[in-house]
């Protein structure tokens, strides 16, 4: 379980989080939606401790990941999965070499025969094979995505952190990435946070949503509670966005 409790962060003179308070089940898929500069992303990131809060808690598994030493923080960090809205692949690596990038660093003792059988068998879950010696210059934005997310999974999380997975790509790619992400959720068991703008995506992947309004999660419930909804404010969304 991830709760959130009272966060606050300010960049210089502007806040950007004012009171945050949110909990995330296990097992649930759920989409922290909002429009752009809402601070969504600053919010994912203060889940893994990329950010740290002005005042407030975060507490993984009943760990306030805040007050933990630099090594308990990344043994959590193990737990999670991160799949960044560029991708965030290294250009000068393969496939092969940026999908075993969290296992190099955490210094795993694997063979090379074993390691190339877990890059062959992540592309898989992801839905792409035999490209493991291309360079991410040689891949289409939805192939970037795909090797992104099955580095993600190189580890095996129980989290995997999803920042506007679709943002950038056509209507028919991103209904795959949709799909790939509800399919990952259901196979794998893990618990799965999309943060994203795009409320074609939120139908597909989401059991439960919540709205950030004005630095705060202003809404939290299932897409039909949010498409029933009478709020001004989350109708005027929802009629932007198109849900």
């Amino acid at each position: 379980m991830i709760e959130i409790n009272k966060l606050y962060k300010n960049f210089g003179s502007k806040e950007v989080l004012k009171g945050v308070d949110l909990r995330i089940n296990n097992g649930e898929s759920h989409a922290i939606i909002g429009p752009s500069g809402c601070g969504k992303s600053v919010l994912l990131k203060h889940i893994v401790g990329l950010l740290k809060p002005d005042s407030g808690e975060v507490y993984v598994e009943n760990k306030n990941i805040n007050t933990l030493s630099r090594k308990a923080l990344y043994e959590v960090r193990k737990k999670f999965g991160f799949l960044f809205q560029g991708a965030a692949l290294f250009d000068s690596m393969t496939v092969e070499e940026n999908i075993l990038l969290p296992l190099v660093e955490h210094n795993n003792k694997l063979s090379g025969e074993q390691l190339a059988k877990i890059v062959s068998e992540k592309l898989e879950l992801v839905g792409l094979q035999g490209i493991e010696k291309l360079k991410p210059s040689e891949l289409s934005g939805g192939m970037k995505k795909r090797v992104s997310l099955a580095r993600s999974l190189v580890t095996n999380p129980e989290y995997i952190l999803y920042d506007e997975p679709t943002t950038g790509l056509d209507p028919v790619t991103s209904d795959s990435i949709d799909e790939l992400i509800k399919t990952l959720n259901d196979n794998l068991s893990v618990t799965t946070i999309v943060v994203t703008h795009d409320m074609f995506s939120v139908r597909n992947v989401a059991d439960k949503i919540s709205m950030m309004h004005e630095g705060k999660i202003y809404f939290t419930g299932s897409p039909g509670e949010i498409e029933k909804s009478n709020d001004k404010v989350i109708k005027n969304f929802i009629r932007r966005t198109g849900f």
